[in-house]
């Protein structure tokens, strides 16, 4: 009798020590759902000023998931972030919002280096003034261009109309490292130049601090740092045609009612180094897979299923 008892609690203890067992094994579960070998090692980023805060909170709800890779966020600006990722040893994702330029594409192709473009939500270029700017609430289309393009000579609030204050008007913007420049200048400006006494800076903060200190102020950069401001800033509403439009996460659309000043962003894989190093390529998955809802949660308009799905089926195909 006693003989049957011990090997019954021997039978429960082996049950036991192999359901624990199983349940561990699952925590090393990457977001493709293989987990025959535990994920770890690093993931690097760099890139676009305006992508970071939606990839860094990317980051760091993966790395709550996966406690042994360590994933690095920088942003040096797109133009400057593809430099280092078109290198030799260079990073593993490039942020930006522009798309790659035939230039890079060249490079890319010098090295070696296989890319995979990944959009990952909509920003919308948005205007900013400072909160006691009370006569630029809303502008035409051809008034914010005309106030960003030196040609067009708008000194003073007043050259853009007569009742405005007769102020010089303090124009800022990021720089040249940023696609947010070079979109305000390809596709806004169309490729003409800038007022000369234009302030540009690297970092969207100081942009953000400049505007909000100078009543005569106006700037522009992704939706989602004036979204984060929002009580140091005003947005200028923008007519493009049937109305002023204000920017927001149900205009900002590729067909939408702010379509004219609204762009996708990306990041960009080098899949080489995700067929090397299979936490880079679990957590590009693991950023399609969630880009929706983190794109929504750091002032970026979420990319359709049908987009999500397209970029899914592309890096199920690297495995």
């Amino acid at each position: 009798m006693k003989l049957l008892k011990k090997m019954s609690l021997l039978l429960m203890l082996s049950a036991v020590m192999a359901f624990t067992a199983a349940c561990g094994g699952e925590e090393g579960t990457s977001a493709n759902g293989d987990n025959s070998e535990a994920l770890e090692g690093s993931v690097v980023i760099d890139g676009s000023g305006t992508v970071y805060p939606f990839m860094a909170r990317m980051a760091e709800n993966y790395m709550g998931e996966q406690e042994n890779v360590s994933v690095e966020v920088s942003r040096s600006g797109t133009s400057a972030g593809f430099k280092k990722f078109l290198a030799k040893d260079g990073t593993d994702f490039n942020d930006a919002s522009r798309q790659i330029k035939d230039e890079e594409k060249s490079s890319a192709e010098e090295l070696g280096i296989d890319v995979q473009e990944m959009k990952v939500a909509l920003d919308g270029i948005t205007i900013v003034i400072n909160k006691e700017n009370d006569w630029a609430a809303e502008l035409t289309q051809q008034e914010v261009v005309d106030i960003f393009l030196a040609s067009a000579g708008k000194k003073k609030w007043s050259d853009v109309r007569p009742d405005f204050p007769d102020e010089e008007i303090q124009t800022y913007g990021p720089n040249e490292n940023h696609g947010t420049y070079e979109f305000m200048f390809e596709n806004i400006l169309e490729e003409q130049d800038l007022p000369e006494n234009i302030n540009l800076q690297q970092d969207y903060s100081t942009l953000v601090d400049l505007v909000s200190k100078d009543k005569n102020a106006i700037g522009f950069f992704g939706y989602g740092y004036y979204d984060s401001n929002k009580d140091k800033l005003s947005a200028v509403k923008v007519d493009f045609g049937s109305g002023p439009v204000e920017p927001s996460l149900d205009t900002i659309k590729e067909d939408g009612d702010y379509a004219p000043f609204t762009r996708p962003v990306f990041t960009y894989l080098n899949t080489n180094m995700a067929k090397e190093k299979p936490q880079v390529l679990d957590y590009a998955i693991y950023t399609m897979e969630n880009a929706q809802d983190v794109a929504a949660e750091t002032g970026f308009a979420p990319l359709s299923d049908e987009d999500i799905q397209a970029s899914l089926d592309a890096l199920n195909g690297l495995k």
